[in-house]
This record gives structure tokens, C-alpha cells and sequence, in this order.
């Protein structure tokens, strides 16, 4: 996911996705366009985007279910609270769609407070469309010099499962109310103008790889869409 995207902030710089603060409604439309850019353009070579699998229309997968890969370690500051409610589910197919779709919105977020575009963990929890896509959310924040701080709930996952359980989708809201961005260098923090729906609702598409990790292929994002 996935979004980024107040893009957060794409746009005049929000923060959504992905969608926190924007300065404005310029900011929704700059993230949903980045968020739905997945693709797009040339078709760079597998080593160009070192840690993501290419997406297929028929993906091998193996019979593992993920539990063995070694999944990197996410590390969000307190500055910025990113939660997740609800985000359980009875099915254990479901639930590693969860799990793994959680770890890639954290990995996209710890990797814009990281001032870091390349980062290998998101990396690992995109494939290389899903790569090329959330790389221009996280630059929409650090080309402008600004991370992101406050808090960001995000609820009401729901899970569909399709193609003999290797390929989901994966739908979610967020409440931008209390999430802002920050000049790095000003400390300037802006959040989204008065008169701007704070939740966003998200759809990731996903599929799972042959170590049986879901990865994220593309996301996009509607301000207002949640109920």
C-alpha cells in the first residue's frame, strides 16, 4: 500500500497516501494520482528495484505459508502513531494478508520519517509495480523535506481472497484528524485545511510470493470513501 498516499501529503504536502494532510484538495488528487500510477511507463529490469518481486498474472507460489521468511524489522518513532484496529480475522489466510499489508504501511511511513525512498523493508512487502508506485509517494514527502507526525488510525480492514488464495485485496480506512506533516528544516507543521474529509478509504491489491509473503502490487485511494 499503499497511497501515500494529505497524501500525506501529495499535493501541496498533506499526509495522505497514502493521505495525510494536504494543503488542499490539489493534495487528494496528487496522491490518488500516485497511488494509481502503479506500471506505468517503461518496464525497468528486475535488478533495477533490488528486494521486489515483479508481479505476473500467474504467480508460482510454494506451499510455504510465509510463516519462514525473514520478514525485516519496522521501526516507527513515537512522534508519529500509526494504529491498527480491528485488524484481526478468524481465517489464518486472512489473517496473513492482514499482517503482511500492516507491515507494508508501516514500512512505507517508516521509510518517509527515514528521509529514505529506498528502503529495503518496503521493498520487501512490494512487489516491483508496487515498488515503483509507493517510491513516488514517500518522495512526495521527501522531495519537499517534510515527515510526518501526529497519529493515523486505521480501521475497518475487510479481505477478499481470489485465484486459489495467491492473490487478495485488501480495503481499509484511515482518520487523517490528528496526523500533520513537519519541515525538517523549518519545523513548520501544517495539516489538512478546514472543510477537508480526514478519512480516507484504501484498496490494495496483493499477491503472494513464492516464500508466501503478500505483497502489495498497487494501491488506491478515495477521500470520503468511508462510511
Amino acid at each position: 500500500m499503499s497511497a501515500a498516499h494529505v497524501v500525506v501529503f501529495r499535493g501541496r504536502t498533506t499526509v495522505a497516501r497514502r493521505a495525510l494532510p494536504a494543503t488542499a484538495t490539489a493534495l487528494t488528487t496528487i496522491a490518488t494520482v500516485l497511488l494509481t500510477a502503479c506500471g506505468g511507463g517503461g518496464d525497468p529490469k528486475s535488478d533495477d528495484i533490488k528486494g521486489a518481486d515483479t508481479a505476473t498474472a500467474t504467480p508460482t507460489v510454494s506451499a510455504s505459508s510465509g510463516a519462514d521468511a525473514q520478514r525485516p524489522e519496522v521501526t516507527i518513532p513515537s512522534s508519529f502513531r500509526l494504529t491498527f484496529e480491528n485488524w484481526t480475522s478468524g481465517s489464518p489466510d486472512e489473517q496473513a494478508v492482514l499482517n503482511d499489508g500492516k507491515e507494508q504501511l508501516r514500512a512505507g511511513y517508516a521509510a518517509i520519517i527515514a528521509n529514505d525512498p529506498d528502503s529495503k523493508a518496503l521493498a520487501f512487502y512490494d512487489t516491483r509495480a508496487g515498488l515503483t508506485q509507493d517510491r513516488e509517494w514517500i518522495k512526495s514527502y521527501t522531495g519537499k523535506n517534510v515527515t510526518v507526525i501526529g497519529a493515523l488510525p486505521v480501521f475497518d480492514p475487510k479481505v477478499s481472497l481470489f485465484a486459489e488464495n495467491t492473490k487478495a485485496q485488501l480495503a481499509y480506512c484511515t482518520d487523517e484528524t490528528n496526523a500533520r506533516t513537519k519541515n525538517r528544516e523549518t519545523g513548520k507543521v501544517v495539516g489538512n485545511p478546514a472543510g477537508i474529509d480526514p478519512k480516507v478509504a484504501y484498496t490494495v491489491t496483493m499477491q503472494k510470493n513464492a516464500q508466501g509473503v503478500w505483497q502489495t502490487v498497487s494501491t488506491t485511494s478515495k477521500r470520503g470513501g468511508c462510511s
